[in-house]
Formats: structure tokens, sequence, C-alpha cells
């Protein structure tokens, strides 16, 4: 199993850089969105020596990629002395996957000054279930469940007995198996969390991200991540999810948007 870390690395330089997309980081054979953006960060981020982190990325998926080679181009739109703007574009075979908008700037692990995001009232994490990669009648295996622990809030799994949840809700706690803390890329993965709020209310198939905006907003503190997601409505069969991550001391350290997708 290769680490996040190994699994996202990038080589080049001066705008353009090759990465070699690993098929375990997929739900069934599409790669899981939040780790090709992740990707797109790595790349951003090896061309910035000025702002280390990433605070905001919108990204547009316009197709799915194959794992393996892929080239990220990165552009700068401008740079200041606390942030730098960066348009990135994932491209296979000379074909356009995915392009981002992305603000690098820096991050600590300061206490917010106000905050109205609550931590989510969810079970400890040992009374939580552990999602297998290859759960029963499951129509494709989930290789992310074997390099991302989540382990669901139960008040979320009635989909897996043929009872659905009516709340579009669900919860959920997150480690790297490798055992790696997390860190501003990392938790682009948590904020784009297995299953989709389609499936637990019993909207089965593929549920893929159209659009999605994240926000970084401290550096997570070692430990796992609690994660809440909910939908608004689901319509023309799209819908919205919005996550919130929180870290092990309860710090809010990341949230996102996205369109998605539901094909039954």
């Amino acid at each position: 199993m290769r680490t996040f870390a190994e699994a996202t690395a990038v080589s080049g330089g001066n705008g353009t850089y090759e990465a070699e997309l690993d098929p375990q980081w997929a739900i069934g054979d599409k790669l899981h969105g939040g780790y090709l953006m992740a990707v797109l960060g790595r790349a951003v981020a090896a061309d910035d020596t000025d702002h280390p982190h990433l605070v905001a990325v919108t990204t547009s998926f316009l197709r799915p990629p194959k794992p393996g080679r892929v080239t990220a181009s990165v552009e700068l739109l401008r740079a200041g002395r606390s942030q730098a703007q960066y348009r990135a574009r994932l491209e296979q075979d000379g074909v356009p996957c995915a392009e981002a908008l992305v603000t690098q700037g820096t991050l600590d692990e300061s206490d917010a000054w106000w905050s109205g995001a609550s931590l989510p009232d969810m079970p400890d994490e040992d009374e939580c279930f552990l999602l297998p990669s290859n759960p029963p009648g499951a129509q494709f295996p989930v290789h992310l469940m074997d390099v991302v622990e989540h382990r669901l809030d139960p008040a979320g799994l009635g989909f897996a007995i043929g009872q659905p949840s009516t709340t579009g809700r669900m919860a959920a706690w997150l480690r790297l198996a490798d055992g790696a803390d997390w860190d501003p890329l990392s938790t682009l993965i948590a904020l784009d969390p297995a299953p989709p709020i389609s499936l637990t209310l019993g909207v089965t198939g593929w549920a893929p991200t159209i659009t999605l905006t994240a926000y970084l907003r401290r550096l997570p503190s070692p430990g796992p991540l609690r994660v809440a997601m909910h939908a608004t409505e689901i319509v023309a069969s799209r819908m919205d999810e919005i996550a919130f991550v929180w870290d092990a001391k309860g710090n809010l350290v990341g949230q996102a948007t996205q369109l998605a997708a539901i094909r039954t």
C-alpha cells in the first residue's frame, strides 16, 4: 500500500508536473474526487515556496481519469504577501480531466475568535461501524476504504439493511490507514467522504462529483477526524452535499460544498 504522500507525489517543475494516479484511491473504478484535488494541490504547492498551505480550492471534474500517468499544469494568477491564486489542470493523454482554482496561504493551529460551527452529536469512534472495502451485496469494491478508515455513525447505516434514512445526514470518524497524521491536502479526502448522502437515502448507484469547493481552516491536530455531511435537496438527478470536518481536539479544520450527479 502506498502512503497518501506517495500516492499524491508529483515530479517536475516550472508549472508542469507529472504524477502516477493510484488505483487504491478509488470507489469502484472511479478515482476519488478529493484524491484528484490533492494531486493538483500537491502540484501547486511544489510551484509555490512562499505560501505553504492550500486554504481554498474550487474544482470542476470534467471526465474521470484512469489510474496511471497524468500531467498537472499550474498557472500563477496573482501572488501577494499572505496568499497566492493559481489555476491548475489535470490531464491524461492530452485530455483535460479536472480544473481547479487554488488559493495558497499559511495555516496554523490557532483557535477561532468566533465560530458558528458545532460538533456533531455522534457515538465514540469505537462504537461506530468500520466500513469494509468489499461490503456484501455491493455493486463494486470501494478500495478507498483500504487506505482511509471510515467508521460510520450507526444512525446512518439503515440503508445497509433496507431501511434508508430520511434525514439526508451522515457522520463518521476517519483515519488514514497508513497511520499518518492529517494535513491540509489529505483533509480534502475527508471533505468528500463516503458513502454519498444519496446512498443513505436508499438511492443506489454512482454519485460523481460535478464541482466541489473546499476551505481549509487550520492545521489538524494528530488523531482521527470527525466528519458530518448533509444534503439540502435532490432534484433532476443532482444533489448538493455540505461537509464539515473537525480534528481530534474538536477544532473545525475544513468545510466543503459540492454538486454531485446521481447515476441510478
